[in-house]
């Protein structure tokens, strides 16, 4: 990512943050004037104490020189949480970002990682890179989402593949609850990697593929561990309720657990027994 598009993407993140937050949250009346969502921009710098000046310039994407103390201080108007702080720090500072490694194949995944994934029996489990390229699976995942094996390895992104396969959209009861997830996790990664020129390429087609997909982007949301409940509607299964769990592992490599638990209490893991069961 260069700096024009770096400081095109920090812009577009104020400004979405800055449409979320009602007036009366932070003190402020809420006027009859009010002609777009959320705070305007001399209420944020108020909320700052900087300039409107300084932070029109930095909403605006201009290559401007901020201090630590002045993202803080945008940070916390902002509302922000630790993940949405590291990616304003990420777009703000590119010598916080990382350099990016070639790709990691499935043939890389270090066996104690495929040992993990084979004794996830009852919690369908893929592992992903740092562009959401699937590098692994468990075979309950496979039964649960995809075929993956059937997938052509290029195509094995699930971010695409939330998009662009009828199954993956119906399995989901809230579909955009499903995907907004994994676009949190996505946003983390594209603040971290600022150099990779791919995450351009790939949230340009995306949007040129599929219409839902720019809304939901410029949503902003960023979480490196989203922990969400997920109600899938399995075509074999039925009804199944998941806690969504996404763990990073330790080291260089950036891979990621996307695992889902079966919800205490609920029939899920005796559906997915059964669910195995049929496929011996």
């Amino acid at each position: 990512m260069n700096d024009k598009t770096r400081l095109e993407a920090l812009s577009a993140f104020l400004k979405a943050r800055r449409a979320k937050i009602q007036p009366n949250s932070v003190g402020l009346l809420t006027g009859a004037r009010r002609r777009t969502p959320g705070l305007r921009r001399e209420e944020v710098a108020q909320l700052a104490g900087m300039s409107t000046t300084w932070y029109t310039w930095l909403e605006q994407g201009r290559d401007i020189q901020v201090s630590s103390s002045v993202l803080d201080s945008i940070a916390k108007a902002l509302q922000l949480n630790s993940d949405e702080r590291k990616y304003l720090y990420d777009l703000a500072f590119e010598s916080n970002t990382k350099v990016f490694e070639p790709e990691v194949t499935q043939s890389k995944i270090p066996s104690p990682l495929e040992r993990i994934l084979a004794e996830l029996k009852y919690c369908p489990t893929f592992i992903t890179d740092r562009h959401f390229q699937i590098v692994g699976w468990n075979p309950l995942a496979a039964l649960v989402f995809l075929d993956f094996e059937q997938i052509p390895t290029e195509q094995r992104n699930m971010i695409r593949l939330v998009f662009s396969r009828k199954e993956l959209k119906s399995l989901a009861v809230n579909w955009r609850h499903f995907v907004k997830g994994f676009l949190a996790i996505f946003r983390a990664y594209y603040g971290q990697y600022v150099n990779d020129e791919w995450y351009n390429q790939f949230l340009q087609e995306m949007s040129e593929l599929y219409p839902d997909f720019p809304s939901l982007w410029q949503e902003s949301h960023v979480s490196m561990a989203p922990e969400v409940i997920i109600e899938f509607r399995h075509a074999k299964a039925g009804r199944m309720l998941f806690n969504m769990t996404s763990l990073q592992v330790q080291g260089a490599m950036d891979l990621r657990f996307n695992i889902y638990t079966p919800v205490e209490d609920s029939s899920t893991e005796v559906k997915l027994k059964q669910l195995i069961d049929k496929q011996k």
